[in-house]
């Protein structure tokens, strides 16, 4: 059977599923195909001149290559087919956005045929996904005299790849859909359960939201053909919690509309609402895709005549509908007054929904075509010595006179690019920076590597100091999919230049460390910007943002990133901690003692979080800023002593050191420049030269929070409150519970002591709180299972070489084995200790889940519906969030601890310490 034979095989098994044929990403398949259109007599010609033209991926697939090839063939009269003309072939590869689709128009225009050449070059004024090499190609050409390269540049020069766009529509008429009430997070929209099929766009789009909803979706869409579909979170924040180029995709998918023809299943243009706006990430992702993003502000606080909110029985704001978005009413977008209406009556100023960026990122059908233009543009400008015409929106610069920098604005000035020497900038100014750290991670990789192939890029760009590409989302269970999945995901990422968890030779053993640690190691300078593909990117050295899969696709590909200097809140501390609380309750702390400070207004949503950390090294700083995903931020910085910085700085070159004695670096040497830069940040910070990042004494600040230690009393939880009579305070993080009001009564099924949430010191508590409970009461017994994921391979052996590993292992009734990974998840537990491999494990309810319905009390980030459990008949599933003390002891008793036997479990142990810095952290 060939291969053509296997891949109709495939579309049947499709067909089965309710799905069309996969999309062709192969050369062999493709060149097979174009055999059988070249021979006018075969019985599958028909069918191949359709995957041939509708149902081949573009950019730098190898099947886009044979498809460019092929193309050029027929337009030079190589090859003739009479379905596809010359004019047909060239529209074609209009289609390709770039790879070897831009070499063969380059080839042609440069050519000796003018009548061709024009052609190609008609086509080239259209594209905007140039390389070095495309562009040197071009300079060359028109140095030498070629008039068809001096008009391609000519016409870069004065962007009409963009100004010969369409305006965007005037009026846009939608239909909403309520997809929920409360906060959506992009689990409903792209379950992690079902990441192994995300770069199936079809088949993983079938996973969004619910059957039902698809079908009210499609029926709202029957009925108003004329309408976008504005999906909404009713009450909440829409995008909430991952930062998913699938969640995004899903929505475009069932509600937008396709971006070419002649590339199925890629859409763009989707309209997202929420009451509370889009997450910030989430935005970013709507950006990429050309998309609208709204904030609704449907619902507002009720005021009493003095103008201060009117609060209910549990002290919360009481809100109040300000007008009805419910399933199905039609409501009109003006995109010139910048206004939504409801027939003729104005509801709200849409205005932040299209800024002068944002227009063009809809007119693009994108993000990357804008930016892609403009390096274009700029190349051009200098090949023909002008000035570029001020065709884009200028980029916003506001610079406050005698106003001090925050922290990030520091960081942002310095890494800033195309701005005026001297220039100073602040929050609100639109800037583009150079990356110094990209992470891309396992679930979305294979999205990015689609993104790095649909822009045509091959290569990393050079000015990035270091990447990564993580094996910990699947680390749990090397099962079939992960097998098809992650080798060529490695393959094609440590070819582009990254350093990947897996050996595509397999030279070094494979390292399914949690994403984040690594890459809170290889963050080498504090002022560095750091993009990765999860929301926790959130590093405690650097400024580091969570990205969709396209966006860190972007950096990798240019170096760069683009966006608004945020806002910052301070958050400072005073007071004690007491000896019993461990760092994880004050990072509960800060969000509750904040939400009540400034009266259930968050702050922290869509800012900085400047937080003043002062005397905590990078792995127990990095639990305070891993939350603030979860506190809604945008990012967070912390501001260290230059001593702690220094002890950071060691830490992490030694880790790093680690990965190149196991053979982890490459042919650039990148895990040495790290190193090397490394040693020179810490000679600049003890020689006085540059002193640990700290803000100015006068920056201006949104807010400021101070977080009083001495109100932490007990443990804190954070509770899904799942049977909150009102819908949109479920699963939303903002419940912070002491430890007492549970009265050492509520049922616990499962503890989970594992992600990013957690460093070496949690797993040395756990040993040590066993060696108590062991002393207190004769033995250790579980009456709850203990799942147990170090975050790292290094802490691992760091824990076997100090003896505590062979502590826990005293006590585990199942340990890893590398030799022997689990085919299967696991379905079912006893009440034992599991010291399950490095990874993400139960936190990104991928793979391993509790069983439906449990009760389940974990030290990870995510309380979500359905991610770490899900619901069964009569009993929601429940993930409580805690510290390690509290988990362990939860499981050991079955149930949440009293204080007092909390109390007795922990002493004695030294829990993670944290007193506020003495010293002045400002400049």
């Amino acid at each position: 059977m060939n291969i053509y034979q296997d891949y109709l095989q495939e579309i049947e098994e499709r067909k089965n599923q309710g799905l069309h044929p996969k999309p062709i990403d192969g050369a062999e398949l493709l060149s097979e195909i174009i055999a059988q259109i070249k021979d006018v007599d075969n019985a599958n010609r028909e069918d191949s001149l359709k995957f041939f033209i509708y149902n081949t991926l573009p950019g730098t697939t190898s099947a886009a290559g044979e498809k460019a090839k092929f193309l050029k063939e027929i337009i030079l009269g190589q090859s003739i087919v009479k379905e596809i003309t010359p004019a047909f072939a060239f529209e074609l590869l209009s289609h390709m956005k770039g790879g070897p689709s831009i070499e063969v128009l380059l080839d042609l225009a440069l050519g000796n045929d003018a009548a061709i050449a024009q052609q190609a070059a008609d086509v080239l004024k259209t594209q905007v996904f140039l390389y070095d090499a495309d562009t040197d190609r071009l300079k060359e050409a028109f140095k030498a005299g070629n008039v068809f390269a001096k008009e391609i540049i000519e016409s870069y020069a004065k962007a009409e790849f963009f100004t010969k766009l369409p305006e965007i529509a005037e009026e846009i008429k939608v239909v909403t859909y309520i997809a929920g009430e409360g906060d959506i997070s992009t689990d409903l929209l792209s379950p992690g359960n079902q990441a192994h099929s995300r770069s199936d766009r079809e088949l993983h789009g079938k996973c969004m939201i619910t059957p039902q909803a698809q079908e009210e979706i499609q029926a709202l869409q029957a009925k108003h053909p004329d309408a976008s579909i504005m999906l909404i979170a009713e009450k909440g924040t829409m995008g909430v919690g991952s930062s998913r180029m699938s969640g995004v995709n899903n929505v475009a998918l069932w509600t937008g509309k396709q971006a070419s023809k002649y590339v199925p299943f890629v859409n763009i243009a989707p309209i997202v609402g929420g009451t509370n706006g889009i997450s910030p990430i989430f935005l970013t992702t709507v950006d990429v895709t050309g998309g609208i993003g709204i904030d609704l502000k449907n619902w507002v606080k009720k005021v009493d005549a003095d103008g201060k909110p009117v609060l209910n029985e549990n002290n919360e704001p009481i809100l109040e509908q300000a007008y009805s978005v419910a399933t199905g009413t039609v409501l009109t977008i003006n995109t010139q007054t910048k206004k939504l209406y409801n027939g003729d009556q104005e509801l709200i100023d849409i205005s932040r929904s299209f800024t002068p960026q944002k227009k063009e990122f809809i007119r693009a059908g994108g993000s990357y075509a804008i930016v892609f233009g403009k390096k274009l543009q700029t190349f051009a400008a200098k090949v023909l010595d002008i000035e570029a015409p001020a065709v884009f929106a200028p980029s916003k610069e506001i610079s406050n006179e005698g106003q001090g920098l925050t922290a990030v604005e520091k960081i942002f000035n310095k890494n800033a690019v195309g701005i005026a020497p001297g220039k100073v900038l602040h929050a609100g100014s639109d800037v583009r920076v150079e990356v110094n750290i990209v992470g891309s991670q396992d679930t979305t990789g294979l999205m990015t590597a689609q993104e790095l192939e649909s822009m045509a890029a091959t290569v990393i760009s050079p000015i990035v100091d270091g990447a990564y590409q993580s094996g910990c989302h699947t680390a749990s269970v090397w099962d079939k999919k992960a097998q098809a999945n992650i080798p060529k995901l490695m393959k094609f990422m440590n070819n582009f230049g990254l350093i990947t968890a897996r050996d595509p030779k397999g030279v070094y053993h494979s390292m399914t460390d949690v994403i984040h640690k690594v890459l809170n190691d290889i963050t080498i300078d504090e002022w560095a910007i750091i993009i990765g593909g999860d929301s926790h990117t959130r590093m405690s050295k650097g400024v580091a943002f969570g990205a969709d899969s396209g966006t860190v696709a972007l950096a990798l590909a240019t170096g760069e990133a683009s966006m608004p200097i945020p806002e910052s809140v301070k958050v400072t501390f005073k007071g004690d901690m007491k000896g019993y609380m461990d760092f994880r309750d004050v990072v509960h702390a800060t969000q509750a003692q904040m939400l009540k400070q400034f009266n259930g207004e968050n702050v922290f949503q869509g800012r900085i979080i400047e937080v003043h950390i002062g005397t905590l090294t990078a792995d127990q700083a990095f639990t305070f800023t891993d939350w603030t995903a979860e506190m809604k931020a945008k990012a967070s910085i912390c501001i260290s002593e230059d001593d702690t910085l220094i002890e950071s700085l060691e830490i992490a070159k030694g880790r790093i050191q680690i990965m190149i004695d196991k053979g982890m670096d490459n042919d650039r040497q990148v895990l040495q420049g790290l190193i090397n830069k490394a040693d020179k940040r810490i000679t600049e910070i003890k020689s006085g030269e540059k002193p640990a990042l700290t803000p100015d004494a006068n920056a201006k600040y949104y807010a400021e929070v101070v977080v009083d230690l001495d109100q932490i009393a007990e443990p804190m939880i954070a509770d899904p409150d799942v049977n909150n009579k009102d819908v949109s305070k479920r699963y939303t993080h903002d419940t912070i519970r002491p430890l007492s009001f549970y009265g050492g009564e509520k049922k616990v099924d499962l503890g989970f002591i594992g992600s990013c949430m957690v460093h070496k010191g949690d797993m040395k508590i756990l040993a040590q709180m066993l060696k108590n409970v062991e002393a207190q009461t004769g033995k250790v017994e579980f009456n709850a299972p203990l799942v147990v994921a170090p975050p790292t391979y290094n802490i691992v052996d760091e824990l076997k070489a100090e003896g505590d590993w062979e502590v826990l292992q005293r006590y585990s009734g199942f340990e890893f084995d590398d030799n022997a990974p689990k085919g299967a998840a696991r379905t079912e537990y006893e009440n034992m200790l599991y010291l399950e491999r490095p990874g993400c494990n139960l936190c990104m309810g991928n793979q391993e889940k509790a069983a439906k319905g449990d009760t389940v009390m974990a030290t990870s980030t995510r309380l979500f519906q359905g991610r770490v459990v899900e619901d069964k008949e009569g009993k929601k599933g429940e993930s409580l969030l805690s510290s390690t003390p509290v988990v362990v002891l939860s499981t050991i008793l079955g149930r949440t601890p009293t204080m007092e036997e909390y109390t007795a479990a922990v002493d004695g142990i030294n829990l993670t310490k944290f007193a506020p810095s003495n010293k002045q952290l400002v400049m």
